[in-house]
């Protein structure tokens, strides 16, 4: 089934491509008469044509008196075999260095580089940012039981983070108000990893300053989170919205789908991270990606670099398998670049 694009006749593979940028353009199944003008054939010709196409798995009919539509493998053909991409327009280069190249912090950059794509490509743009280390600002501890407290770990970017700790028996508020305001007022500004060692030397140096056991167990509960922080995708996403428009009223159910695949950051978190290591743009067509598979999506990300040419994230665009690719491509890849520069 498919094969490669050699294999198609000089006929089949400009009739394949027509059917691919109509159904891309329009979004809907593509008929023998609407290509007609396009080449020197008759509709019957065409039909003929097309026909040859489903049989090697390129095209399907959605209907039986409709027009084909590429399948999953005539689209990743197309891809890889016909389509002509290029630079962005001008006009799209101009409003992606606009929106990141803001006087901002770069996870504001990243966010807009998100936004961006998503305004531009009609569908949700998605950044895999870099890992930024929680700093402390502020420890709460609140008293649930006599075995149980919360903790309220306040970071200095303003992330709050609520976890119930076990207590040894016998562990007093006191105690529990005493290590938490240590933590506030001398381990402020550090992360959670150099306040888990600041404070396991104070407990060894200075016994009598902090209750040992309530001072171990919060040494402890830092250690696990900030193992448990780092272990976090920090994925910005933008533009969910994008996915619904006019097109979609037929397709509710895929697109419903899609939106709740993109819930789970951790599932998407780890596909982008299987960018990482490419040259530039990668493409997941549909079921190619497993956790697109059941709305039919397509993903298209590339890589962004630090200042030593290391990569530190990934940006891209999630959508339909219409996708408009020869656009959406160097639009992902412009990003990428323009992110590396930014950042570098």
């Amino acid at each position: 089934m498919g094969g490669e694009i050699g294999e198609l006749s000089d006929r089949m593979r400009e009739i394949f491509g027509l059917v691919v940028e109509a159904y891309l353009e329009r979004g809907s199944p593509v008929g023998s008469k609407a290509l007609a003008g396009s080449i020197s054939l008759s509709p019957a010709s065409i039909r003929g044509v097309m026909q040859e196409l489903e049989e090697r798995g390129l095209l399907t009919h959605p209907h039986t008196s409709a027009g084909r539509v590429p399948t999953e493998t005539g689209l990743r053909l197309f891809v890889d075999g016909i389509m002509q991409a290029s630079v962005p327009d001008p006009h799209e280069q101009a409003e992606i260095e606009r929106q990141i190249g803001r006087d901002q912090p770069i996870e504001d950059a990243l966010a807009a580089a998100s936004a961006a794509l998503s305004g531009l490509s009609h569908a949700a743009g998605v950044v895999l940012a870099p890992k930024q280390e929680l700093r402390l600002k502020q420890l709460s501890l609140v008293p649930l039981s006599p075995d149980r407290a919360l903790a309220v770990l306040v970071g200095a970017d303003g992330s709050v983070e609520n976890r119930v700790v076990a207590l040894e028996p016998g562990t007093s508020p006191e105690a529990l108000e005493q290590v938490a305001n240590f933590v506030s007022s001398r381990l402020s500004g550090l992360t959670l990893a150099e306040a888990e060692a600041r404070l396991r030397a104070e407990i060894r140096e200075h016994r009598e300053a902090l209750d040992t056991a309530a001072a171990e167990l919060i040494a402890s509960g830092l250690a696990a989170w900030s193992v448990d922080y780092s272990r976090r995708p920090v994925l910005i996403v933008r533009g969910q919205a994008n996915l619904i428009d006019e097109g979609t009223a037929a397709d509710l159910d895929r697109v419903r789908r899609l939106l709740d695949e993109l819930e789970d950051r951790q599932e998407i978190a780890r596909l982008l991270g299987s960018a990482r290591d490419a040259p530039g743009c990668r493409i997941f067509i549909g079921s190619e990606n497993r956790m697109f598979a059941l709305s039919g999506s397509s993903v298209i990300a590339a890589p962004y670099r630090g200042s030593h040419g290391e990569v530190v994230g990934v940006v891209g665009v999630i959508g339909p398998t219409r996708l408009n690719y020869a656009r959406v491509v160097p639009m992902v890849d412009f990003t990428a670049k323009a992110l590396t520069r930014l950042i570098g």
